[in-house]
């Protein structure tokens, strides 16, 4: 029997047709191969298009997480290489690859679109609390990530990525934000979003399109290796926040835990409880069910879409497309 996303489908148009999301595409897949695909809304006189580039924002952390696990399966280093191997002056040297891409350096973070450089930022960047003892969010963890990965492979971090990428068949992924669609509501939150694009964020300025991302999911799910061996994705999926304290204001995040660069959500809300993947502040979604054998992505493009006067409800989406029949 052919299995059918109406309920899903449903949900996303009627965010859109409510003017909670200015725009959405949305897609399903499974390891054989795209399910479902559509569109909606438009803004700026450009009509939704399923070939669409959105900014990814966090999306793309298990894209630079992808990223370094390629590099540690060609014996270039390991889940406990030193920060210090790549920047030996830095004051938070000791903080490892691993622990960067499970949020538990206790790095100082700094503001998503600071103008200062990443690099400079991260060599001068301080310890909050001791490595691996408490879990709070960090966006600079992840130029830590990219500097370690340049220093183990002698290539710049946008090419090692770029490669992860042609790996699976993402023609479109890059650090380019041409033709992406407007991020709404950047002027509410402050944030100052040609700055990130800019910086080449490595934890949040990838630009992509649904079929990149389905991509990406469906050589995950099928254990292909184009991407990373089967081996290594369990190795990324084991939990690496069990138990630590949670530095964070948001009490919704306190379910989450989180693997190498993918997140786990627990959302008491969410059925599927298998499911891994990310969220971006943008409102995009990427997750993957081994348990449903699917993969779905959303990609939109407003800022803080779940705060309570916007009220979009993603657990909503992800039960409606794991839980269809």
């Amino acid at each position: 029997m052919t299995r059918t996303f109406g309920h899903a489908l449903d949900w996303t148009r009627a965010r859109v047709d409510s003017g909670q999301l200015p725009t959405a595409v949305i897609g399903v897949a499974d390891a054989s191969g795209v399910l479902a695909l559509e569109a909606y809304g438009s803004g700026g006189g450009r009509r939704a298009s399923v070939d669409d580039r959105y900014a990814l924002y966090s999306v793309t952390k298990p894209l630079s997480g992808l990223t370094a696990a390629r590099a540690i399966e060609r014996g270039l280093l390991t889940s406990e290489t030193p920060l210090r191997d790549a920047l030996p002056q830095s004051p938070a040297g000791a903080v490892t690859l691993g622990q960067l891409l499970s949020h538990t350096s206790g790095l100082v973070d700094i503001d998503l679109a600071d103008r200062r450089p990443l690099r400079e930022a991260l060599a001068a960047a301080t310890l909050e609390s001791v490595p691996g003892t408490v879990r709070r969010y960090n966006n600079l963890a992840f130029e830590g990530v990219a500097a370690i990965v340049e220093h183990a492979t002698g290539t710049g971090f946008l090419d090692e990525f770029a490669a992860m990428a042609d790996g699976a068949g993402a023609g479109t992924l890059s650090f380019d934000p041409a033709d992406a669609h407007t991020v709404h509501d950047a002027d509410l939150a402050g944030h100052d979003v040609q700055a990130m694009f800019e910086a080449k964020h490595p934890a949040a300025g990838a630009i992509g399109t649904v079929h990149d991302l389905l991509a990406i999911g469906r050589s995950l799910l099928a254990g292909d290796g184009r991407l990373v061996h089967p081996t290594t994705l369990a190795a990324m999926l084991r939990p690496r926040t069990l138990g630590l304290p949670v530095l964070d204001a948001d009490p919704v995040k306190h379910f989450d835990q989180f693997g190498l660069a993918f997140k786990l959500p627990r959302d008491p809300g969410l059925l599927d409880h298998s499911v891994f993947g990310h969220d971006g502040w943008s409102g995009t979604q990427f997750w993957v069910s081994p348990a449903a054998g699917l993969c779905v992505v959303a990609l939109t493009n407003r800022l803080d879409s779940w705060r309570p006067e916007v009220g979009v409800e993603w657990a909503q989406l992800l039960n409606a497309v794991f839980s269809a029949p």
